[in-house]
């Protein structure tokens, strides 16, 4: 952790505290990812120094001309590290594969194993974790950090669905391959800064089969783990593509995958759509459940968000922080807050107008 000036600021530092103004609230909170905008922000606000990690998000070391103070930490065995670096190296290393890849070489599961199995069972220590990682996904590299978060995110859900070690490890590594066939799309598209021409769209779908293809002879997966590639933009009622097939034939990795995907989709910043918060995201989810997703695998989510939530501090959407302290089984997207400061206890239920912007570590 450093403490630097906000002039020696660069975009991609992550915030390792919040930045709080003069009146004693949160002007930008702790593991926001800094760009242009966030950067002004700071300076409108005549902000001097913060307190930043010493990674940057794509993974790179942040040493800027002048620091104030610097938290040195102990060398850390790889075992060790934390679920963030643990997280971002994943990122990177999946960047990598997916150059490869790009280049024509075929998936080495064994590496992509190495590379990711240590964070999945970080993150299934620390749960918790997952409510953040889409702070650190940047639009350059949306991608990547697509992959890794779906991966980690399929497999929690699978656990807490039943399945055993074996087969959850398997939806985790089937959410982490399911855009492997991106690679194989023309590179113009992936990184169109701007809405995609029906040909364009026409021509990213094809990514499920182009997948299916690249994994159909790795005997080290099962065939579930295949299917999630292939299937996991089909949807229940037979809207979704390449194949359109309905409920009956969908296997249930690929329902699993579907919501992580569409989740994490929509929370994060991508190339030409801005993040939702995400009891927003989810409740457009729930909404859908009835047709398109499976409802045991939308209902997993619900109650992985409202035990991971609990007692977190949020920002809502009238400015006011607060923190979550109950949700109602019927009513999983709007909590009960207690407001900051007040200790007013409000129900989101009943103010239909105010919504949770974000969670704050």
């Amino acid at each position: 952790m450093l403490l630097v000036k906000t002039a020696q600021l660069q975009e991609g530092c992550i915030l390792a505290e919040d930045v709080i103004g003069k009146s004693n609230r949160v002007i930008v909170p702790k593991n926001t990812v800094l760009n242009k905008k966030m950067l002004t922000v700071l300076q409108k606000f005549l902000v001097t120094q913060v307190r930043v990690q010493s990674v940057l998000v794509d993974g790179s070391t942040f040493r800027p001309s002048e620091i104030i103070q610097e938290d040195v930490p102990k060398p850390k065995a790889t075992e060790n590290k934390d679920v963030l670096t643990l997280y971002l190296e994943a990122v990177q290393q999946y960047k990598q594969m997916f150059q490869s890849w790009q280049s024509g070489l075929p998936i080495d599961i064994g590496k992509v194993r190495k590379m990711f199995m240590p964070l999945f069972e970080k993150v299934l220590e620390a749960e918790k974790e997952l409510l953040f990682l889409h702070h650190y996904c940047t639009k350059s590299e949306y991608l990547f950090h697509h992959a890794v978060t779906v991966g980690l995110l399929s497999g929690v859900l699978a656990k807490k669905l039943q399945y055993t070690k074996g087969d959850y490890c398997q939806v985790a590594i089937a959410g982490l391959l399911s855009d492997c066939g991106m690679a194989k799309v023309d590179p113009k598209i992936l990184t169109k800064s701007t809405a995609l021409t029906p040909a364009e769209y026409k021509d990213m779908r094809q990514h499920t089969v182009y997948g299916y293809k690249m994994v159909q002879k790795v005997t080290a997966l099962q065939e579930g783990v295949k299917l999630a590639i292939l299937q996991h933009h089909e949807r229940n009622d037979g809207s979704g593509y390449l194949l359109n097939v309905k409920e009956e034939k969908i296997h249930p990795y690929s329902k699993i995958v579907a919501v992580a995907d569409v989740y994490h989709a929509m929370i994060s910043e991508r190339p030409y759509r801005n993040k939702q918060s995400l009891f927003k995201v989810f409740e457009q989810i729930h909404k859908d459940c009835f047709g398109k997703f499976d409802l045991s695998v939308v209902q997993a989510l619900a109650s992985l968000l409202m035990t991971l939530s609990i007692g977190s501090k949020v920002k809502l959407s009238n400015e006011q922080v607060g923190e979550i302290v109950f949700f109602e089984q019927d009513s999983p997207s709007h909590p009960m807050i207690k407001i900051s400061g007040t200790n007013q206890i409000v129900s989101l239920k009943e103010e239909k107008d105010v919504f949770i912007e974000e969670i704050i570590k």
